[in-house]
This record gives structure tokens, C-alpha cells and sequence, in this order.
């Protein structure tokens, strides 16, 4: 039982003693690629052409219009027939006089409104004239252009391949090496 507890003692002084050493060595480049990348381009252009469209017009726009004088003549008869009516409702004396005032009062204010309503006039005939309008569209022409990276670096380390891309030729390249005991 004591052996084990001095090879565990050992193990975790050994183990809390762990060193790394850590450096940089450049490792030669064995080959150089060019490497291209395809890109769409796009171009943009128009395309027009000229197309006959229908118009429609009319020889006169219709308008809104208002009659002078309707509205005295439509108060009058509107107060005619509200006193008559003001008057019929009522059965009561007293009330009579009251109701056909009222009445007459109300059927000259709804005899002016009626008469103040606009009167439209038929429509003007519609026409139809076709006009030449040019008419425009944007396309876009696609052009596939191979473009230029840069350079895939390739190099050995110790049976191991090394890639580093880059905007030139590198002769070496630089590796950050880690040696942990």
C-alpha cells in the first residue's frame, strides 16, 4: 500500500513539474500555385421599345352644378307642406298652432337643402386616341471572369503538409512549434 502512495506522489510532482518550450522555424516552400476564383459580372443595359397605348377623353369634364333662385321656391312649397302635415299630426288645440309653425319651419329648411343638392350633368361621350409611349426595361448581361487570389504555399514539416495562401510567392514559411515533456 505504501508503493502506491509514492508512485502517486511521483506522478503528481512529475505532473506539476510539466515544461513546454515553444520556437519558430521556417520550413522551405516546395510549391507555389496561382489560385483564381471565377466571379459573375454583371452589366447592366436597357432595352426600349415603343408601344401603343389607349387614351381615354372626354369633349367635356362633367361638372356639378347649382340652380338660382330653387332654393326660394323649394322653401316655400317644403314650408306649405310641413305646416299642412305639423298641422294634420296634432290633435290636441292647443298644441296645433305650435306643431304647424314647427312644421312649416322645418319643411322650408328641408325644402332648401333639397334644392341645394347638386344636379349633375350626363356625362360628355368618351373618346379613345392611342398615343405611341416608349416603354423601358433594364436587363442585366452576365459575364463570368476568372480573377486572380493570390498564392496556395505548399510545404513539408515532418510528414505533414503546411498550406499557406498569400497575395505572393513565399519562399518559407514561418511554423510556431510547441514542445510540451
Amino acid at each position: 500500500m505504501g508503493k502506491r502512495w509514492i508512485a502517486l506522489f511521483l506522478g503528481v510532482a512529475v505532473w506539476g513539474q510539466a515544461e513546454s518550450i515553444e520556437y519558430t522555424t521556417w520550413v522551405k516552400v516546395q510549391k507555389s500555385v496561382p489560385t483564381y476564383e471565377t466571379v459573375v459580372e454583371r452589366e447592366p443595359y436597357q432595352e426600349c421599345w415603343t408601344q401603343r397605348v389607349p387614351v381615354t377623353y372626354y369633349d367635356e369634364a362633367p361638372r356639378s352644378t347649382y340652380r338660382e333662385g330653387d332654393t326660394t321656391a323649394a322653401g316655400i312649397i317644403g314650408g306649405v307642406a310641413g305646416g299642412i302635415l305639423g298641422h294634420q299630426i296634432v290633435h290636441s288645440r292647443r298644441a296645433k298652432g305650435a306643431a304647424t309653425i314647427g312644421g312649416a319651419i322645418l319643411g322650408t329648411l328641408a325644402g332648401q337643402n333639397l334644392a341645394r343638392q347638386p344636379h349633375y350633368r350626363e356625362p360628355a361621350r368618351a373618346h379613345v386616341r392611342y398615343e405611341s409611349r416608349r416603354e423601358c426595361t433594364t436587363r442585366y448581361e452576365e459575364k463570368r471572369v476568372r480573377e486572380f487570389r493570390g498564392y496556395k504555399n505548399i510545404a513539408w514539416y515532418k510528414g505533414r503538409k503546411i498550406v499557406k495562401y498569400s497575395d505572393r510567392r513565399l519562399k518559407k514559411i514561418p511554423l510556431r512549434v510547441t514542445i510540451t515533456y
